[in-house]
């Protein structure tokens, strides 16, 4: 019996970390995907357009007509989805990302308040200053909410490498102790080693400026980069740079599961609305499984009741694109939503392309709210 896959699309740019932790995680998985690029900046009219989605950060995952928010929810799915489990299980291919209860928990804990923020911070402050001097430092602070002063990022450049020194100093007797396994200790690298490999890679290309270029939409050249070699050496932390770099060899000898269609591909994203358009909605919400069943009266009593429209936006940045729909599933880990139609969002006569979508955000690092009723 042959199992059938449903299509999953990956909206991100080459440039944007957090684009790169999902990839990394597919192709560990060996889950054939397509990657829709999309602009570093706003708008992004192919997700307005086709899943009435306002929310303004990247990446974005479509499993079928589920779209998930987040890489920290999204790493969650990819391993749980039943769909995409029971088809690697019938493949036969792919790794595991988590190989145990202690070391889910862990990796989540570890992405959620270590790698993606935090250590976000002080590579994010690695940036060359030319890139905040482009379109993407005005539209980074929108996102932000208030203005970026190129200068003074240039200046906070040292401090943020003696901090970044910091964090590889408390990281490396784990490593040195290992000698050549992985993160948590396992036989093989796991959700642990991806989320903090991907954010060291990141942070070294673009502190040298590789990757500006795509980052700023042509704003500036590559180059241009203090670096961060000064802090991140095979001398002074060789455990930890013997696991990145054999991290790197292991990701390279993994097979390619990627479709990547270009921004100005039509045909190749006419294709896969096409067949987003052509997967029947589960009946069932696929929800991450908890030990636990919300607390349906607490809920309510915040007014997170199934069926009242709601407002989602982040906790941090981009608080100001807020994502309206109607609540249709809850946990205490997870909130799902319809979006709301057209007139709502600011695009009048013209509904969203892919029909019965639901929008999945995780509960961490996302502020759920009920909307308040207009008074006539």
């Amino acid at each position: 019996m042959a199992h059938k896959l449903p299509p999953i699309a990956l909206f991100g740019y080459d440039s944007s970390p957090f684009t790169q932790k999902i990839r990394l995680a597919l192709r560990f998985l060996q889950l054939p995907y397509t990657f829709i690029i999309v602009p570093s900046m706003m708008p992004r009219p192919i997700l307005v357009d086709n899943f009435n989605l306002t929310y303004r950060k990247i990446p974005v995952l479509a499993i079928g007509r589920d779209v998930f928010i987040d890489t920290s929810l999204i790493l969650e799915h990819l391993h749980s989805h039943p769909a995409l489990r029971w088809y690697r299980q019938a493949q036969g291919a792919g790794a595991e990302i988590h190989h145990d209860t202690r070391g889910r928990v862990l990796a989540r804990l570890l992405s959620s308040h270590y790698t993606d923020r935090p250590l976000f911070r002080l590579t994010t402050g690695l940036i060359p200053s030319v890139v905040w001097r482009t379109k993407f430092g005005d539209d980074r602070a929108r996102l932000i909410g208030h203005v970026l002063d190129p200068s003074k990022l240039e200046k906070k450049v040292p401090k943020n490498l003696a901090s970044l020194d910091t964090y590889l100093s408390i990281l490396e007797p784990l490593f040195l102790e290992e000698q050549g396994g992985w993160f948590l200790g396992t036989e093989q690298p796991s959700a642990a080693d991806i989320s903090l490999w991907y954010q060291l890679e990141w942070g070294e290309k673009i502190s040298r400026g590789e990757g500006i270029e795509n980052l700023t939409g042509g704003g500036t050249a590559d180059g241009m980069g203090e670096g961060m070699k000064e802090v991140f050496n095979k001398a002074r932390y060789p455990g930890l740079w013997d696991w990145y770099e054999r991290f790197n060899t292991y990701v390279d000898g993994l097979p390619n599961v990627e479709t990547r269609v270009e921004r100005g591909d039509e045909v190749g994203i006419e294709k896969l609305m096409r067949m987003l358009e052509d997967v029947e909605q589960e009946r069932d919400v696929p929800m991450l499984p908890t030990p636990a069943v919300s607390l349906q009266g607490l809920e309510e009593r915040i007014g997170l009741r199934i069926g009242t429209k709601v407002s989602i936006v982040p906790d941090d940045t981009g608080r100001g694109d807020p994502t309206v729909g109607k609540l249709v599933a809850i946990s205490p880990e997870e909130a799902v939503i319809e979006p709301d139609e057209p007139e709502v969002v600011g695009k009048k006569g013209r509904r969203a392309r892919i029909e019965r979508v639901r929008l999945h955000f995780p509960k961490v690092g996302f502020v759920i709210q009920p909307m308040k009723e207009a008074k006539l």
